[in-house]
């Protein structure tokens, strides 16, 4: 991976912040059905709801609540700068693990998705393909770093 195209390591905690906030308020208004702040404000959606009751028509204003929204982008947005992010000691051998970690991350991200399509029906499977945004970033951090820490570890035992 050419690390022109990764961020600064100094942004890596702000990564850290916003990704671990994304999450815990991710999980809190999951369990609490996206439902738990309450920021009513008007929006401008370009693909809106059909039908004659529909809340949010298209290209039309209206009131949304977009809590669920923003913790979405503070979650993707921490994800991408933790992941996305140079290591103090960047080399060749960090890159192989960043390489192989996205793609094995992909792969079990779309392992996943497969076995709900093949399990999961209805609003949960909705439920689900929201999940499924955020785990590829989730699976690659979680890998990425492990692997790191299993080498670094492997290291210093050696010495």
């Amino acid at each position: 991976m050419n690390a022109r195209f990764l961020i600064s390591h100094n942004y890596k905690l702000l990564g850290w912040f916003l990704f671990i906030t994304g999450i815990i308020f991710g999980v809190v208004m999951l369990i609490n059905d996206f439902d738990y702040f309450n920021l009513e404000v008007p929006v401008f959606p370009l693909v809106g709801e059909t039908g004659i009751f529909s809340k949010n028509p298209s290209l039309q204003w209206s009131f949304n609540n977009i809590s669920d929204e923003i913790v979405a982008i503070v979650l993707i947005i921490g994800g991408i700068i933790v992941a996305f992010s140079k290591t103090k000691d960047e080399d060749e051998y960090i890159s192989r693990i960043r390489m192989e970690s996205l793609i094995w991350a992909t792969y079990v991200n779309y392992f996943i998705l497969v076995l709900a399509i093949l399990f999961v029906y209805d609003l949960s499977f909705f439920t689900v393909l929201i999940l499924n945004m955020f785990t590829v970033l989730l699976f690659f951090i979680l890998r990425f770093h492990f692997i790191l820490y299993k080498t670094k570890k492997a290291a210093t035992n050696e010495e």
